[in-house]
């Protein structure tokens, strides 16, 4: 935090947040875990606007119990003594594959990768990423793996990308015991040196907007490894603000609505 200045995660999530009410023209509430506004008080303010029934999206679009599943623990821990929420609750489990999701990192991704590739002088390859998450939930049945990598080929298709443009890491481990999955960013920039690249583009499609893992696990710390085996390394910038990414947000509040 000392190097990033600040995570401008709150303030990309309050306007996303904002953009999508406007979108829809219906009441958009945010809830965080770790920091205000809490999820909490979230449930709270919709409880007393006497709200029937609530669509929540987790902001992290494949799901892990790890993310998703810690975000719906979090929500319904708030019930009442009972054990019931004040409102119906209809949870988004995933929605990794919604098409204009894709074409708002796909966006991004031919924006970024353009410009690297003339800066460079060569075609980079590219390396999406996402976060890892401890083996043991991949090997007791999590679909996460799956859906990161499914995201990936669905935002490489909508870029025009071909089968050996692009390659897949996770990032960001964590610090608790055992395995963790791969491979990593680091194992990768290596192998891709190995193959003759000097330089590699990483896109990151397990998150939707600028803060630490993207601002300093990327642009500090892969970069800082990059240069130290003589590569260079770019990114795609952040969904962020992405007027795309709005519609793809209210694509899949509209999906369940239809559903109900």
């Amino acid at each position: 935090y000392s190097l990033i200045g600040f995570s401008p995660l709150p303030c990309w999530t309050l306007l996303q947040a904002d953009r999508l009410s406007h979108a829809l023209q219906m009441p958009v509430f945010v809830g965080m875990r770790n920091w205000k506004p809490f999820i909490a008080d979230a449930v709270k303010a919709i409880a007393s606007g006497r709200y029937e029934r609530v669509i929540a999206i987790c902001l992290a679009p494949q799901n892990s119990r790890t993310s998703v599943g810690l975000y719906r623990s979090a929500v319904t821990s708030d019930a009442s003594g009972d054990g019931t929420l004040p409102f119906k609750l209809d949870f988004v489990e995933e929605w990794h594959d919604q098409p204009l999701l894709a074409k708002a990192f796909a966006e991004e991704l031919r924006s970024g990768w353009e410009k690297a590739c003339a800066e460079s002088g060569t075609k980079l390859p590219v390396i999406f990423t996402a976060h890892s998450v401890p083996q043991r939930t991949i090997t007791e049945g999590d679909p996460y793996e799956r859906q990161a990598k499914e995201t990936a080929q669905l935002v490489a298709k909508e870029a025009g990308l071909g089968g050996d443009d692009w390659t897949f890491a996770f990032q960001s481990r964590g610090m608790s015991g055992g395995a963790w999955i791969g491979p990593t960013v680091e194992d990768t920039i290596r192998d891709l040196k190995a193959k003759g690249h000097r330089g590699v583009f990483l896109h990151p499609i397990g998150f939707l907007c600028d803060h630490v893992e993207v601002l300093y696990d990327i642009d500090i710390a892969f970069k800082q490894f990059a240069e130290k085996e003589g590569m260079r390394l770019w990114r795609a910038e952040s969904l962020n603000g992405s007027e795309t990414l709005t519609a793809a947000l209210a694509e899949v509040v509209r999906d369940h609505n239809k559903a109900v």
